[in-house]
């Protein structure tokens, strides 16, 4: 197998018992690491220049709604209430199985390029099977690691049918892609469910879909609002006592719940999902990040939608830390009438956050999420001589406060270089694009946007 020896990089590893190195080297033999060290020798390697680099682990993008990539720049200026009713009632049902297809592939693409080596695509416009086909080939052609979370449509309900909140998860899907598309466990592309969950399906349907997930052994992931008006009030409180909440539970936003009933989600092993640029904008209420570390759990990141955000983990990384750092200061000054003399996050937890916590999410930690010999190797590299980065004197503080996607030189995932040389080796890129482009004005024909 081919052989890759990245050489002489500023390296954080985000792995305690690898360490960092000033100036070291990460040997790669097939799609793993087998060696991180300094002065690293191999005759029979191909050598990538990591001087002037930072070598670490690709982020890990623990929630995007990948088929959205073909209308950026349309939600924002819509709350909640507005993007529920616009996006999923008037414009999901406008998607056909290429325009899936197309926005998946592109935006994995683009999430190469910023970096991130790992998204859960958590995919709730798949109105046919051909749309889940298509989303699931977007993402395979894109070369990126992806967990494929198999959602459901949410249209108004026609006269005379069940609304959404009322269909349990389709068996047949699951079934259907585990024998097909998505048959290797072991695959870069793997299957997870994107179901409604406690707050947007009723009892019966949420403890079939639970039920479900741990029959198939799939991580399920939901979106969860958290206000007393959710369908489920107590749908946490209710599913740890049938013992249907574990590690294999991704809990998505959640700003409205209890401590108490947010412990329960933790003390279960359930991961909790952050998206925090898009929750400020939309009123989800304050991100979870302060609550969760309190209780003892650890915060993942996720980008959500591209249609009104940036889509680069760095942002989310920054939109997570700071805003979090104001409500910590501003208890402290509350209390002592004075500016706090200590800050109460460090960087080096918010790049956590968006790389080995997100991969844990995922279930993916002893795969991805930080360098270590017998990991996969999904790398990223960043020029520490772009103008935002130089000079670089805490490579850590670097990432996480001036770092962008513009800085990504070179992503590997599984030892394959995707990007290098700050281009995507992508072919055909420039066709994908113009047949997206295509896709996003046909599906927004004749929309009112908000101005």
């Amino acid at each position: 197998m081919a052989k890759t020896l990245i050489k002489g990089g500023t390296i954080i590893s985000m792995d305690r018992g690898t360490g960092d190195f000033a100036k070291g080297d990460v040997l790669v033999d097939g799609d793993k690491i087998v060696k991180i060290g300094k002065s690293l020798r191999s005759s029979d390697a191909k050598v990538i220049d990591a001087k002037d680099m930072i070598v670490m682990p690709g982020f890990v993008n623990a929630h995007i709604h990948t088929w959205q990539t073909g209308i950026r720049g349309v939600a924002g200026n819509w709350s909640i209430p507005e993007y529920l009713n616009e996006m999923h009632a008037r414009i999901a049902p406008r998607y056909t199985a290429n325009d899936t297809y197309l926005a998946n592939l592109v935006g994995a693409l683009n999430q190469i390029s910023l970096g991130a080596t790992t998204v859960f695509d958590w995919c709730h416009n798949n109105a046919t099977p051909a749309h889940s086909d298509g989303g699931v080939r977007g993402l395979k052609e894109s070369g990126i690691r992806a967990v494929f979370g198999h959602g459901s449509p949410k249209p108004d309900a026609k006269k005379g049918a069940l609304p959404f909140t009322h269909i349990p998860h389709p068996r047949s899907e699951l079934e259907r892609l585990r024998k097909s598309e998505l048959s290797d466990d072991d695959g870069l592309v793997t299957l997870a469910m994107a179901a409604l969950g406690v707050d947007f399906s009723t009892w019966e349907v949420t403890e079939h879909d639970f039920r479900l997930a741990k029959e198939l052994n799939l991580l399920i992931s939901t979106h969860v609002w958290g206000a007393p008006n959710r369908l489920n009030p107590d749908g946490y409180k209710k599913l740890a006592k049938l013992k249907l909440l574990d590690k294999r539970h991704n809990m998505v936003h959640g700003n409205y719940l209890s401590d108490d009933e947010l412990k329960i989600v933790i003390d279960s092993g359930a991961s909790v999902t952050i998206t925090p640029e898009v929750e400020i904008q939309m009123g989800h209420g304050a991100p979870l990040i302060g609550r969760v570390r309190a209780l003892g759990g650890k915060p993942s990141l996720g980008v959500d939608v591209e249609s009104n955000i940036s889509g680069d983990m760095f942002t989310v990384m920054r939109m997570a830390l700071q805003p979090q750092r104001l409500l910590d200061n501003q208890v402290v000054a509350k209390a002592t009438k004075a500016p706090a003399q200590k800050l109460s996050i460090k960087p080096r937890e918010a790049l956590q956050w968006a790389t080995i916590d997100s991969a844990r999410a995922l279930g993916l930690d002893k795969k991805v999420g930080s360098l270590k010999p017998g990991k996969q190797a999904d790398i990223i590299l960043i020029d520490t001589n772009d103008l935002n980065l130089f000079p670089v004197h805490n490579p850590v503080e670097s990432i996480v406060f001036h770092a962008n996607g513009s800085n990504v030189d070179t992503v590997m995932v599984a030892g394959k270089i995707l990007k290098q040389n700050k281009k995507l080796k992508f072919r055909g890129l420039d066709q994908k694009k113009e047949q997206l482009a295509r896709s996003g004005r046909k599906i927004l024909k004749g929309v009112k946007l908000a101005a």
